[in-house]
Parts: structure tokens; C-alpha cells; sequence
């Protein structure tokens, strides 16, 4: 994705945050909507990657527990000419994996327990290569403030709902009227949703295509991504949705309507435009 589109796509994701303010609290919220937005973009900027990490409780592993993993990420890292990211791991069964940081000099990669559980060598190593492909493609920042800053649309929505059940939504200064209130509880969670498809669908297709470059073939990666979309429908993670468009695959579970809605491609698109590279 351009970063024109992305910067005007991150814009909307500070409209929203400002506008729910001013519909919950007048100007005044307004203003401390709009302190809060520059405020979380700063610290999206340069905490967002250990909030993410923390939400999952991934944990730093060394080079002596996880000597083959630490082999592959240096082989692609030569490849792709990007310095060593950090890495993690994430106490799920779930097969699933995803990469944050600022920049490629502040990176970092987790990856489940499951994963390591139900993927070959060369299977691993292709997810390993479309993660760094999110770090060489410069996208892993966009990721992790959209994250936050849908976190925090969600949490105004939250404070909406609270606000109709205790009879905050009667009406009087500060824009407290409830449909004010309703429409806020409806309407900014799916705009939000809707900016993170537009931002992380493209995103997904191109760490695909600079993951499989990085191989040298695109079958390990597509293989990989086959089982993945397979066992993490049957495996649940605690996975918070703001955060769901930074795995590899979705982490949420869902049926049909859940899935018009997926911050990612469907897997088969996916696996057909990897296969096509051949």
C-alpha cells in the first residue's frame, strides 16, 4: 500500500477517535480526544511493539533454547539485508506468528508454541520469511498504531455503552444525546474495522509475495499458511481484535459473516497469488 493511502487511512482512525470525543463529551472532548490522539501516536511510535507483546505475554528466547530458529532468521535476514529483529515466543497452542517494531532496527518477531508444535523446517522458515517481509516492507509501525488506535476506538465505544446503561445519554451539553450515544457504539468499532481491512489485507499479500522472494519458492509459505488457517479454526486464542490484523492468520474465531468482515484476504486468494508465483 502507498503511503499516501496508508497516511490518509491512519487519518480517518484520528477523525473517528476526535469526533467520538466531541459526540461524548462536547468540545471539551473534542480537545482531550485530540490530546489523547497525538499523545497515542507518539507512544505508538515508540511503545506500541512491547504493549502488543505484553497483551500476548511473549517472551524474549535466546539463541541457546532456539538455535534453529535463530539460523533461519539470520540466513533470511542476509537475504533481505536487515538486521537481526528480536524474538519471541507466545504461550498458545495456536499456530500463528506476527512482527512489530518502528523500523527494521527496532523489530521484533513472536511465534506461538503451536506453531513450532505442527509446522516442518522449511514450513516454519516461510512464515519466519513473510514476517520479515512485513519489517522489509516498512509496514510493521502502520500495524501496530492502527492497533492502538482501534483499541482506543473501541474502548470510546465502550465508554458510550456504559454511559446509556448509567443514564449518561439523557440528553443536555456535551453532545450526550443517545442516539448521539447509540450511533457511537455502532458505528466507530466498524469504521475502525473497516480501515484496518483496507490497511492489513494489502499488507498480507505483499510480506506473502517478499516472503516467498526470500525462500526462493513459494510453497513452504503456502503450505504453511494452508495448515495454519485449518488448525487455528479449531484452536481458539485470546486474541484481542484490535490487535487480530497483525498475525499471519487470523486469530479469531468466526463463521461466514465473521469472515466478510476479517481484517485479512481469504486464505485461498492468498495461497492462489503464492502459487502463481511459481
Amino acid at each position: 500500500m502507498n503511503a499516501l493511502k496508508t497516511t490518509l487511512l491512519l487519518g480517518v482512525l484520528t477523525v473517528l477517535l476526535v469526533y467520538g470525543g466531541m459526540a461524548l463529551g462536547g468540545e471539551q472532548g473534542m480537545i482531550l480526544a485530540f490530546v489523547f490522539a497525538v499523545v497515542m501516536n507518539f507512544g505508538a511510535y515508540f511503545y506500541s511493539d512491547k504493549m502488543v507483546l505484553s497483551i500476548y505475554k511473549a517472551q524474549p528466547v535466546t539463541e541457546s533454547e532456539f538455535p534453529e530458529v535463530y539460523r533461519m532468521v539470520r540466513d533470511l535476514c542476509r537475504r533481505a539485508e536487515l538486521p537481526l529483529p528480536k524474538i519471541y515466543r507466545i504461550p498458545s497452542p495456536q499456530p500463528n506468528a506476527f512482527a512489530t517494531g518502528r523500523n527494521p532496527e527496532h523489530a521484533a518477531i513472536a511465534f506461538t508454541d503451536g506453531i513450532l508444535d505442527m509446522l516442518g523446517p522449511d514450513e516454519f522458515k516461510g512464515v519466519l520469511a513473510h514476517e520479515l517481509g512485513h519489517v522489509k516492507n516498512r509496514d510493521i509501525l502502520i500495524g501496530t498504531i492502527v492497533a492502538t488506535m482501534a483499541g482506543a476506538i473501541s474502548m470510546l465505544a465502550n465508554i458510550a455503552q456504559w454511559g446509556m446503561i448509567f443514564g449518561g445519554g439523557r440528553g443536555g451539553r456535551g453532545g450526550g444525546h443517545p442516539l448521539i450515544h447509540i450511533l457511537m457504539i455502532i458505528i466507530a468499532p466498524i469504521a475502525a474495522l473497516l480501515v484496518q481491512m483496507a490497511i492489513s489485507r494489502t499488507r498480507e499479500y505483499q510480506a506473502d509475495r517478499t516472503g516467498a522472494e526470500l525462500m526462493g519458492t513459494p510453497i513452504p509459505l503456502a503450505n504453511a499458511l494452508a495448515k495454519m488457517e485449518r488448525r487455528a479454526k479449531q484452536i481458539p486464542m485470546n486474541a484481542e481484535p484490535a490487535t487480530a490484523h497483525m498475525f499471519i492468520v487470523s486469530p479469531l474465531s468466526g463463521g461466514d459473516l465473521m469472515s466478510l468482515f476479517s481484517t485479512h484476504p481469504p486464505m485461498e486468494k492468498r495461497i492462489a497469488a503464492l502459487m502463481a508465483l511459481r
